[in-house]
């Protein structure tokens, strides 16, 4: 069960592209089954905030088209550089459920006999009937980006009527599901537009003031050059990303980082792809982690606060060592890229 929760929250990750709903919808799905048949708290719930808070990174993820804007490059290669980190974080999470299994069994057991009563063909089918819905989706998304047919807002259309699509297939497109979608849309829209407008406003006085250029100065300037550039910038944003959303991140502190950083010579895609899984750190890191506030809205009376928060960190210290293997190796986000060109 750990892996199938992983997986599906890797698929939504990559069909929602936001974390609230993938932790919330895992939250609700996945916890009380895990729980009902033995899981350990801890593990259940990681499993669910840590896969749910890929939608950080894998594409068609809110946080990279933001993060795209501000350090200036184009969306469509943070989407195809994220994708071999997104792979390994998901990857990791899986190998750390499997060992983890192996060596402790009790916290992961396996489902009981009689309710394994699919089998053969009919498992096939159940599988294919869940599955391919949600990736052609995310090729209609993703692909129509990659491949330069459309633009991630043309793309961001081109999902939404792919889900209208699934839903009418499902029986469930109805009137108020539509007025509710686009209520929800405009509010959500709504509320960033005003964060938007007050980070602007924010970042052209301290512009104006000359903070922008002496924090320039003063980032280059750092003790080791490009290594110490990114271990200051890691470390502000990881900090930050415990109490600050992601939009004032990236409204508010990108634009004092970038200029450093294309100063320094340091390639802006992979910069922004290290910055997003920086956030995905941040963004299950307690005391404020967001998606753990996330689950805890739906989690079971039996599951505290303290639990959940405890469940991060083992899925942070992989994060960090995945983190750690992107700034060693620039061509995990390059390689990609390059393909495409």
């Amino acid at each position: 069960m750990g892996i199938a929760v992983i997986i599906v929250g890797t698929l939504l990750a990559a069909t929602t592209g936001v974390v609230a709903a993938t932790v919330i919808m895992m939250g609700m799905m996945s916890l009380p089954i895990m729980l009902r048949y033995g899981y350990d708290k801890r593990l259940a719930a990681g499993v669910i905030v840590a896969s749910g808070t890929l939608a950080q990174l894998i594409p068609p993820s809110l946080v990279l088209i933001v993060l795209s804007q501000q350090i200036g490059v184009s969306v469509g290669d943070l989407f195809i550089g994220s994708f071999i980190p997104g792979l390994l974080l998901a990857g990791s999470f899986l190998l750390y459920v499997v060992i983890l299994a192996l060596i402790r069994p009790q916290v992961a057991p396996a489902l009981p006999s009689e309710v394994r009563t699919i089998h053969g063909a009919r498992l096939f089918r159940r599988v294919v009937k869940v599955v391919i819905p949600p990736i052609l989706l995310i090729f209609l998304v993703l692909g129509s980006i990659f491949f330069g047919i459309a633009t991630p807002t043309e793309a961001g259309a081109v999902g939404s009527v792919g889900a209208c699509l699934l839903a009418a297939l499902n029986r469930k497109l109805t009137w108020r599901n539509l007025v509710d979608a686009a209520t929800s849309t405009a509010r959500i829209s709504g509320m960033v537009m005003l964060i938007v407008i007050a980070a602007s406003m924010f970042t052209v006085v301290f512009d104006g003031l000359g903070g922008k250029s002496f924090f320039t100065s003063l980032l280059t300037n750092v003790p080791g050059g490009v290594v110490g550039f990114l271990i200051v910038s890691n470390v502000a944003v990881f900090f930050l990303g415990m109490f600050l959303e992601f939009i004032e991140i990236a409204f508010i502190v990108m634009p004092l980082f970038v200029p450093a950083a294309a100063a320094l010579g340091i390639d802006l895609v992979w910069f922004g792809v290290i910055m997003a899984v920086n956030l995905q750190i941040a963004f299950i890191s307690p005391p404020v982690g967001f998606s753990l506030f996330y689950l805890q809205s739906v989690a079971p009376r039996e599951v505290p606060t303290s639990e959940i928060h405890r469940s991060a960190f083992p899925f942070m210290a992989l994060q960090v060592v995945v983190l750690i293997v992107v700034i060693l190796f620039p061509q995990t986000v390059r390689w990609l890229i390059d393909l495409a060109a």
